[in-house]
């Protein structure tokens, strides 16, 4: 009897699952002072094709004017507070309180601005006890130097600033019903500008292109010359003298403030000086330096108005939360790409040295000396327990 011959078949073998991907919360930013969010539904839509989950709290994009229904349909699942605070990464723009700390998990990660005038004892002493990596995207630098979310955050500032201007001293009721610009006959309006880095060239550029003059200070002499040169014939740079500034303070309709290596101090003599009804922002990192006898008006929280007495308007891109939504998803989009390669939220920081620099605390520990300061506690170098880790 013959036996019939073995052969070999194909059979199901068991295959091993991608790893699990991150999950993405975007908490609603509650208590004022922010109105930009991080992610259009298009980004969302995005992010969900490459394989994270995004979870937005109920309503929390509607201060960019997107319903939830947008989101939905973009792949994102609607939740509440607790599980949006309960994701790998979380993404609050705003420094977030004690309460909202202790929701999330162990070890998450959270991407905020380093806004350290808001931050609190308690709400950074429950990011260390839950060992929460947190870093500051403002901070984050890329391989040239540059820091990507602070750059276009500063453009968007510096437009919206001689944006939101120019409507002030054009409207006839509460402004002075004037062009920026001049036309045949009439002399244009003047804009000062305080320093020469990215959101002062946009806001010279913007102020130019409408008409007005320009007259732009720094004490950078270089970085001054090149901004002179590519704005072109309508700006005029001077070196922050303090007698020319006093004079270009005198005769203008717009002052915007940005940072320098050593910002003036301009004080209530000079601003009594100064026309009625000039319209000042302060876009600096440390907003009430320069002006300190003026009183700050956050444009997350109020509208922009010309009243009996002066003041200076901060946060100027929060007039225009849904650029910024725009500009800060085309951001985030390359760096998510990046910490997907990196394979691993820690690994992420280790294989990029522009993240290391932006982290603020660190499974427990505070790496930034200014947090460490505002917990009353040691600062530590972050390296040793990457290495470690």
């Amino acid at each position: 009897m013959n036996t019939p011959a073995i052969e070999n078949c194909e059979a199901p073998a068991a295959v091993r699952k991608s790893k699990r991907a991150f999950t993405i919360g975007l908490p609603r930013c509650d208590g004022g002072g922010e109105k930009r969010f991080p992610l259009t539904p298009e980004a969302v839509a995005i992010m969900t094709e490459r394989g994270y989950e995004v979870r937005m709290e109920h309503g929390a994009g509607s201060s960019i004017h997107y319903p939830d229904a947008a989101y939905l349909r973009c792949g994102a699942v609607i939740t509440g507070r607790t599980e949006a605070f309960g994701c790998d990464i979380v993404i609050h723009l705003r420094p977030v309180e004690e309460q909202s700390a202790r929701l999330m998990r162990r070890g998450a990660m959270l991407l905020t601005m380093s806004h350290y005038h808001l931050l609190d004892r308690r709400g950074v002493k429950a990011l260390l006890d839950n060992h929460i990596i947190t870093i500051a995207i403002d901070r984050i630098s890329d391989s040239r130097g540059n820091t990507p979310f602070a750059d276009i955050l500063s453009e968007i500032d510096g437009r919206a600033s001689v944006a939101i201007a120019s409507a002030l001293l054009a409207d006839p009721v509460n402004g002075k019903g004037i062009l920026l610009g001049g036309v045949a006959g009439i002399v244009p309006c003047e804009a000062t500008i305080i320093g020469s880095g990215i959101a002062a060239c946009a806001a010279a550029r913007s102020a130019s292109g409408a008409g007005a003059m320009v007259r732009i200070f720094d004490d950078d002499v270089y970085r001054l010359r090149d901004v002179t040169r590519d704005l072109g014939a309508w700006a005029i740079g001077s070196s922050l003298h303090p007698r020319v500034v006093r004079g270009a303070l005198r005769t203008a309709d717009i002052v915007v403030v940005t940072d320098t290596s050593i910002p003036p101090v301009l004080g209530g003599e000079i601003v009594d000086e100064m026309k009625r009804g000039v319209v000042i922002f302060d876009l600096s990192s440390c907003p009430g330096r320069v002006f300190p006898s003026l009183k700050c008006i956050d444009l997350a929280d109020a509208v922009a108005e010309i009243g009996e007495v002066r003041c200076c308007y901060v946060n100027a891109g929060s007039a225009v939360p849904r650029t910024a939504a725009m500009a800060l998803s085309n951001t985030f989009l390359t760096f998510f790409s990046d910490i997907t390669a990196s394979d691993g939220l820690v690994n992420a920081l280790r294989l990029m040295p522009g993240m290391q620099r932006a982290a603020m605390t660190f499974l427990g520990k505070a790496v930034d000396s200014r947090v460490a300061s505002i917990a009353r506690v040691r600062p530590v170098d972050i390296n040793i327990y990457l290495t470690l880790s």
